[in-house]
């Protein structure tokens, strides 16, 4: 948070709410928002897709017209794409460039192709616009047991997920 802040006070200026058009000089909360959906995706799985024709992949043989479910939340943590999957470090994003936006399969929190979240444009504008005012605005601390404790990360899995245990932060006036 320290390092998105900093951004946000040197490009931005303090207090201030950001544009949309300044969002492109903010690759740390870029990297930070991708991260963010690469270890928590709005939902874990994208639409069912309808397999065309059999094919085989990774030894697997798909029949024609499977139902196929692809789990984005697993891509988001298989270690074979993500060195220490587990661990929430942005820094990834800013030495590889990944599109979330449908082009790159290791990330794709709003899905891809013809079936990709018509709301995904609006949510992408939204997420930044939103996260950076509020880091821009806000000095963020938590509640002291959770200070002692940390944050408790443990998801809720469902049609979409959610923090098992509702993340409580204290925003003060910068």
């Amino acid at each position: 948070m320290a390092k998105a802040c900093a951004e946000l006070r040197r490009v931005i200026g303090e207090r201030r709410n950001i544009e949309e058009s300044e969002i492109g000089q903010l690759p740390y909360l870029q990297a930070v928002v991708k991260e963010t959906f690469r270890l928590h995706p709005p939902a874990p799985l994208l639409l069912p897709r309808r397999a065309e024709k059999t094919t085989e992949i990774m030894g697997y043989t798909i029949p024609n017209g499977s139902r196929v479910l692809i789990n984005i939340w697993a891509i988001g943590r298989d270690a074979n794409i993500w060195p220490e999957p587990e661990k929430f470090t942005p820094e990834r994003f800013l030495v590889k460039a990944v599109d979330f936006k449908g082009g790159d399969f290791e990330l794709i929190p709003f899905g891809a192709g013809r079936r990709i979240c018509p709301g995904m444009p609006l949510a992408i504008r939204m997420v930044h616009l939103v996260l950076g005012s509020l880091l821009n605005q806000f000095k963020w601390s938590l509640p002291a047991e959770l200070e002692r404790n940390g944050v408790d990360m443990t998801e809720k899995f469902g049609v979409t997920l959610v923090k098992a245990v509702p993340l409580r932060a204290i925003p003060a006036h910068v």
